[in-house]
């Protein structure tokens, strides 16, 4: 055994009440993945120190692994699950399609099912293991557990030095496999309580059909939320805000504040600096540079009075004084926002400055 493998042994052995077998085993493989993560790495090998990288790299897989040990066998499938499940529940069905909660948690669970498997055969081919290999014990169980977690947030890089997360891959193409048929079904089963009754009313079958025909060419990856995406971290980076864009890229792949704390090598009080720092930018691309586009994905344009449900729109409407009233007016008949400056008097930026608090207001009664 080599001195890493029997670092994270000595590591696994206080940790846990496992077998020396057990804990034996699991260090080798454990050494075996780190050692080759490293080894193909430039960023590592050209960093001076491979071996804190080794080491860093195994307590974090070990940390994985005592966290689901620690649970257990039911409640570590519950977390892995609950875990897996919120990253992929937005994906799981085609964009704009309008299925209920319980459809998507259906759809989900059918989709985990094909990924497990999927895991236990990456799980055995990486770690050189038999095809007949099973995780039997709760060790090997919080292995495996853990390698499927760091398994579905893999990195896949995509055209456009764009990169996606592995499991949100494969639940967007589980999704466009679906057969609208099957989408049909699921739905119906909710709207009926999912007894299994085959008689079905024909207007909603042939609406909810149509609907899924309609977006079937609607790729996952060029979706809005894609592109909303992209440009806040264009608009990042253009500013010279790449601790933003690094920031904000880790919460897309849902990582625990502690994790990004520890990845971008910051104290809680630098990460909250940098948090409320990326809010500033956030907002201003919200709401300012970007206003169509976001407030397009969000379903919250002009054509939906922001968004805002008639009450609130009276609302806002109530709080406007008679410029910005004028100005909320000539944005909704499609006036040019220079034609518009000049009809009301004041300057390009004093225009901007205007909508983009009207905007504020609107979020903020929204968001009540």
């Amino acid at each position: 055994m080599d001195s890493l493998s029997q670092l994270f042994y000595q590591d696994l052995k206080n940790g846990t009440g496992a077998p020396e077998s057990g804990c034996q085993a699991m260090a080798q493989r454990l050494a075996s993945e780190v050692q080759r993560i490293c080894n193909e790495s430039d960023r590592i090998q050209s960093s001076g120190d491979v071996e804190a990288w080794a080491k860093s790299l195994g307590k974090h897989r070990l940390d994985q692994c005592f966290k689901y040990y620690n649970l257990g066998s039911r409640q570590g499938r519950v977390e892995l699950h609950s875990t897996l499940s919120a990253i992929v529940y937005r994906y799981i069905t085609p964009p704009q399609a309008q299925t209920s909660y319980p459809a998507r948690l259906a759809l989900i669970e059918d989709f985990l099912q094909g990924f497990y498997v999927e895991a236990l055969n990456a799980f055995r081919r990486e770690n050189q293991l038999g095809d007949r290999y099973q995780p039997r014990t709760l060790l090997e169980l919080a292995e495996f557990m853990a390698f499927s977690e760091r398994y579905g947030k893999r990195r896949i890089p995509l055209p456009g030095r764009r990169s996606q997360q592995l499991i949100i891959l494969r639940a967007q193409t589980f999704s466009k496999q679906q057969p609208p048929e099957v989408a049909i079904d699921i739905e119906q089963a909710t709207d009926y309580g999912g007894d299994g009754d085959d008689v079905r009313p024909a207007a909603s079958h042939q609406r909810v059909r149509e609907e899924m025909i309609a977006q079937a060419d609607d790729l996952p990856e060029n979706s809005l939320r894609g592109r909303v995406v992209e440009e806040l971290l264009a608009y990042l980076k253009e500013r010279n805000q790449d601790e933003c864009a690094d920031y904000f890229t880790l919460r897309l792949l849902d990582l625990p504040t502690h994790e990004i704390e520890a990845l971008l090598g910051l104290t809680p009080r630098q990460r909250d600096y940098l948090q409320q720092r990326f809010k500033y930018h956030l907002l201003r691309f919200a709401l300012s540079h970007h206003w169509e586009l976001v407030h397009e994905w969000l379903e919250a344009g002009l054509e939906t009075n922001l968004g805002l449900t008639a009450q609130q729109w009276q609302q806002l409407q109530d709080s406007l004084n008679t410029k910005q009233a004028r100005l909320l007016s000539l944005k909704q008949q499609g006036i040019p926002d220079g034609e518009a400056a000049k009809i009301l008097g004041i300057t390009a930026t004093q225009f901007q400055k205007q909508w983009t608090k009207l905007l504020e207001q609107a979020w903020e009664i929204r968001n009540v």
